[in-house]
């Protein structure tokens, strides 16, 4: 019989996996975003040159920190063996790594395998439009693995664990270190929940060591009336220790809604977060680990762009549902939630209100929480139900059927991608490229372009205004620089005298979007400037020397 339960769950384990390595397949984009382009180039440079702390591609000579400088190697060797296609299929591997690592993580954690299946679908699903080319991918497993291990080293204090969350971080300070100082942040809800149980046990800590001290004193004592009186302190003592244990243990058995759990091996786990401050020196961008985030987010460039705005709730309907989701479990079942799980709950239900980008963050880490809701919901109101669907899965005819309804969600989230390319046309001046490279003196020029766009021009050898590296164009990284609020100001109109900016850093040629709305200013004053390209969606105008 156990054989039997055994090989059922070997092959609902096989299933589960090639079903989520399919659905990654299926949400992995095609089409890059503008990041991409510049990683390429970067690695390109590092590996020629090094890391110089230098900008080698737009033409104001800035300094730059080079933030995820392995990541940019590595994307630069896959697009040096396999172009294109090479850094898709690499993105492919990194999605399904990421969801086959968050379904065994799931099952480790919960020993539930339906639903870590279900949950894990449902968090990719929701993290589709996370997935890129990015060094973000990366970190979302590095992340995953800094959870189990915690996880792991509390419940066996095994070495290994210790070890893997020391390399982490390390890894992280070379590959994405805008993200270094959020590893740190995993770390809190289980320290927070050990401080509370100390506080809520401050009674019982304080009578025991009032008890050890006396037991010291006893030994030291020769006088009988001494040892009979402190003797009789020390059985007060036990029985009022007896008394608090009990209510403790009669509190805790039958919590409300919140479990404290008391792990002495948070305090290892305080010592290893301690050591991994220091693995931020390991990298050899210097101190850039520790100040990269503070700068960034000190400036403004996270005022304008989209990914760093705050979430509003009414806008993000998937978030709302997932946040109804837990409030629906805990409010209205006797279900338990951890005091470290309710934690990282909260603290990343405020970061990703603070900012949209951390929505990510927040399915990654509460699809674990999550999940153990609904396993212990499942424990309480309907036990065994998952062990009896998954043998009913695991039947021929079951089998089929759940193959065949995840693989008609698979096409139909991966057919509105069929015929698309790698750079989409409408986004990046493709043709508008080749003109200028074919046209133009590139080395000469100082061409005025756009944010979203100026990464793809770096990408083909031309020195560009400003790119998606929004950091390097701020005063927070370059002292006395406001390229980023003049593109602003520029391309929203906002100033009165754009011909003087336009001067200030010597432009000669501008490319655009056709429906830009600098474009509308300069339709109003054609006579100077010339217009020497247009295309279905770009146009590039050289300005006319007065």
């Amino acid at each position: 019989m156990k054989k039997e339960i055994d090989n059922k769950s070997i092959r609902f384990n096989i299933l589960a996996i090639l079903l989520i390595a399919i659905f990654c397949f299926s949400i992995t984009p095609i089409t890059f975003q503008n990041d991409t382009f510049y990683t390429i180039k970067i690695g390109e440079h590092i590996l020629q040159n090094g890391i110089d702390m230098q900008d080698p591609f737009s033409f104001h000579n800035l300094k730059y920190t080079y933030p995820h400088w392995l990541y940019d190697v590595l994307i630069y060797l896959i697009y040096n063996i396999g172009g294109f296609m090479g850094i898709y299929i690499s993105t492919v591997a990194l999605c399904m790594m990421l969801g086959i690592l968050m379904y065994i993580t799931n099952v480790k954690l919960t020993k539930n395998k339906l639903t870590s299946f279900v949950i894990t679908m449902g968090a990719m699903y929701l993290l589709r439009n996370f997935i890129t080319a990015r060094a973000q991918l990366a970190t979302f497993i590095l992340f995953i693995l800094t959870i189990y291990f915690i996880e792991q080293f509390l419940d066996t204090k095994k070495k290994r664990y210790a070890i893997g969350l020391v390399i982490i971080p390390i890894i992280i300070a070379n590959l994405h270190v805008a993200v270094f100082p959020f590893y740190f942040i995993l770390y809190l809800p289980y320290i927070g929940e050990y401080m509370i149980y100390i506080l809520s046990n401050s009674g019982i800590i304080v009578t025991t060591s009032k008890i050890n001290s006396l037991h010291k004193k006893l030994k030291k004592v020769e006088d009988e009336n001494k040892i009979a009186e402190i003797k009789d302190k020390i059985l007060k003592l036990e029985e009022k220790n007896n008394k608090l244990q009990k209510r403790y243990e009669k509190s805790n058995a039958n919590p409300y809604k919140i479990k404290i759990r008391g792990n002495d091996t948070v305090k290892l786990l305080i010592v290893i977060m301690i050591i991994c401050i220091f693995t931020g020196l390991l990298t050899p961008l210097g101190t850039t680990p520790y100040t990269y985030l503070l700068k960034t987010m000190q400036g403004n460039t996270t005022h304008s762009i989209s990914e760093h705005l705050p979430l509003t709730l009414v806008n993000d309907l998937k978030f709302m549902c997932t946040l109804m989701i837990f409030v629906a479990i805990l409010m209205f079942t006797d279900t338990k939630i951890r005091l470290s799980d309710l934690f990282m709950l909260g603290g990343l239900v405020l970061l990703t209100f603070y900012t949209r980008r951390q929505e990510s963050m927040f399915i990654l880490m509460c699809s674990f929480i999550l999940n153990r809701l609904i396993c212990s919901m499942f424990d309480k109101y309907s036990p065994n139900s998952c062990e009896k669907t998954i043998e009913t899965i695991c039947r021929p005819l079951p089998m089929i059927s759940t193959i065949a309804i995840v693989l008609v969600l698979c096409l139909s989230m991966y057919k509105p991608k069929i015929g698309t390319h790698f750079v989409e046309e409408k986004s990046y001046p493709v043709d508008a490229a080749t003109y200028i490279l074919d046209n133009l003196d590139v080395k000469n020029i100082r061409l005025y372009n756009e944010y979203n766009y100026g990464s793809y021009l770096l990408y083909r050898g031309i020195p560009v205004f400003i790119d998606s590296r929004a950091d390097l164009y701020a005063p927070e990284f370059n002292e006395g620089v406001s390229v980023f609020d003049d593109f602003m100001n520029l391309s929203n109109l906002n100033i009165s005298n754009i011909e003087e900016t336009l001067d200030k850093y010597d432009i000669t040629h501008m490319i655009m979007y056709k429906n830009a709305k600098l474009r509308t200013f300069i339709k109003q004053d054609e006579e100077k400037y010339n217009l020497l390209y247009e295309d279905d969606y770009f146009c590039i105008y050289e300005r006319k020397k007065v």
